[in-house]
């Protein structure tokens, strides 16, 4: 499988879908944004499409952050919808999502930085790509905002803090609004980016200070990340051979 990333920063890195696409043997391309590099101008050498988050939200201008261009990211987005590829959305990149297909992002009722349990919605439990997951799962978080829901996007979880955790927007188009990507590695670049706001949050309810983000074990969501992502690419090899 041939999967393309967009990050946008380089403390928002892939984390656990790097992992996965090496342990798999899949072909990885990158545009790191942050770093000047160009979106893919064809999508005939991408099968999966992860669009990672980052601070901005759908609606940050190019004025206000020269290398996130969410028009042309939305456009992509469109683009490999239609053409039948694979398409994950993490975070802002769910967010996206939702935009490309006319739903305009919200914001969450509460900022949710740490891990915390989802709940699976009966539609989740009944979808075979997560019924893995069990009725909950305690995954990560870094967020203020949320995916908007298409007349046809299913949802499959969601948290205390947040209504929108994970979106079916179509069979091969998956929005998660949280981040089962995270590893050790990933949250101390989180942290490092982040020290100084985190200490003016301690009063939230779902945010977590660096300490206990640091004692998190994320391995049991990245195996939950781990069999998804081999489910999606087992129906969309499916689809291709169709």
């Amino acid at each position: 499988m041939r999967i393309h990333f967009v990050v946008h920063e380089s403390f928002e890195a892939p984390g656990a879908y790097e992992t996965w696409a090496a342990s798999r043997g899949h072909t990885v391309g990158y545009s790191r944004v942050y770093a000047g590099e160009a979106l893919p101008a064809s999508l005939d050498g991408i099968d999966l499409l992860v669009v990672m988050g980052g601070p901005q939200s759908p609606a940050t201008t190019t004025a206000e952050c020269p290398h996130f261009d969410a028009a042309a990211e939305k456009a992509l987005i469109a683009r490999a919808i239609a053409a039948g590829k694979a398409v994950v959305g993490v975070c802002l990149g769910s967010q996206l999502i939702g935009e490309a297909l006319g739903a305009p992002h919200q914001h969450s009722p509460e900022k949710e930085i740490g891990k915390f349990p989802i709940t699976l919605t009966p539609s989740g439990l009944a979808n075979d790509k997560f019924a893995h997951f069990g009725p909950t799962l305690e995954v990560g978080h870094w967020h203020s905002d949320m995916p908007g829901l298409t007349p046809d996007a299913v949802l499959i979880a969601k948290s205390d803090g947040c209504p929108r955790q994970i979106v079916e927007y179509g069979k091969l188009v998956y929005g998660f609004q949280c981040h089962m990507e995270f590893t050790p590695e990933v949250v101390e670049l989180l942290i490092a980016a982040s020290e100084t706001e985190l200490a003016t949050l301690a009063a939230h309810t779902y945010v977590q200070q660096p300490d206990a983000l640091r004692r998190n074990d994320y391995t049991a969501m990245n195996a939950a990340l781990f069999v998804f992502l081999d489910k999606l690419a087992s129906d969309y090899a499916a689809q291709a051979d169709k």
